[in-house]
């Protein structure tokens, strides 16, 4: 039997996910299709998705053990330096992300947490020369998020003002490097006076949770959910768009819909991008210099390390591994 290194959950555990994290061999999967192609991952990172993975959402008990991840960059077959897009959907309508069977690496398929990942071929999109293997394996989830957040779905123009609720982690994090880049003016929350701190040097105009905006905002990225969401709504200017793609403090939050119909606000959902999303995303930090904000790197063989730093909450920026260190 072909085995391969991997980060895979060979359990789930719902109170203490990291309790089912595994590292080490593993049987090397068998790509599903004739149109799957095997990619050697140089570099991945990971996400908030991962957690929930090893806490059993999306992942059943006849799916174990699952090797983890959706971000890499590698080399495809032929040598060609390539990005994974993680979204396995029908694309006949245009986005991937529609298909109501649609999926994510390491939810039906494994993930991107290993030395190999087999893909559909049309989800490889060539790596910009601009970008390093670490930097591009942060785009696939968190910051082709953001990219829709504030593009389709925010509709951002120049002179939009944007709110990042949360800003600290990989999404929030995200939108403010690409709204300001787009030119928005960006304000961000964080309870953390150093998260602020580090929003600030980013551009953005740091404000502690709940305070009043020197004026009303066109776009709202919300990835909060329950704390923030009636905060949300208040700091939207009339025909604002709340763009919704998490809910990191619950997800039952009081609205208050009176002032959803009297100021024309849209509450929109966002989740992930498709396939073009990404390509106009990679051209986009390639042509403007932008580049995502790394926390930690680590060698692949620390990958149990990089997980307690993305469950520690103290993460600013992505989490990524270096395959070939």
């Amino acid at each position: 039997m072909t085995t391969i290194r991997a980060a895979y959950a060979p359990a789930v555990n719902s109170d203490d996910p990291l309790s089912g994290l595994s590292f080490g061999p593993i049987a090397a999967p068998e790509a599903p299709g004739a149109d799957w192609v095997p990619v050697r991952v140089l570099a991945s990172a990971l996400n908030h998705h991962d957690l929930w993975s090893l806490r059993g959402v999306g992942l059943a008990e006849d799916q174990l053990p699952m090797i983890l991840g959706c971000d890499a960059a590698g080399l495809d077959p032929e040598g060609n330096a390539v990005v994974v897009h993680a979204v396995i959907g029908d694309a006949t309508s245009g986005d991937e992300t529609l298909d109501p069977k649609r999926s994510l690496l390491s939810e039906k398929h494994p993930g991107t947490l290993a030395e190999t990942v087999h893909v559909p071929r049309r989800n490889l999109l060539p790596k910009p020369d601009a970008l390093s293997f670490t930097e591009a394996a942060c785009l696939p989830t968190a910051w082709l998020t953001a990219y829709k957040m504030l593009v389709r779905q925010g509709r951002i123009t120049p002179d939009s003002a944007v709110l990042v609720q949360g800003a600290g982690g990989g999404v929030a994090t995200a939108a403010v490097v690409l709204a300001r880049a787009l030119g928005a003016r960006v304000y961000a929350t964080s309870r953390s006076a150093a998260k602020r701190e580090r929003i600030a040097a980013l551009g953005a105009i740091a404000l502690e949770p709940g305070a009043r905006l020197p004026e009303r905002v066109d776009v709202v990225v919300e990835t909060v959910g329950a704390a923030t969401f009636d905060h949300s709504l208040k700091c939207a200017a009339p025909g604002g768009r709340i763009v919704v793609s998490g809910t990191t403090s619950g997800h039952l939050a009081e609205v208050d819909l009176r002032r959803v119909f009297f100021l024309q606000l849209e509450v929109i959902g966002a989740t992930m991008g498709s396939r073009d999303e990404l390509a106009d995303l990679l051209r986009l930090c390639a042509r403007r210099g932008i580049r995502p904000v790394i926390d930690s790197e680590f060698v692949f063989d620390d990958a149990i390390a990089a997980f307690a730093r993305l469950a520690s909450g103290d993460a600013f920026g992505k989490v990524v591994l270096d395959h070939r260190r």
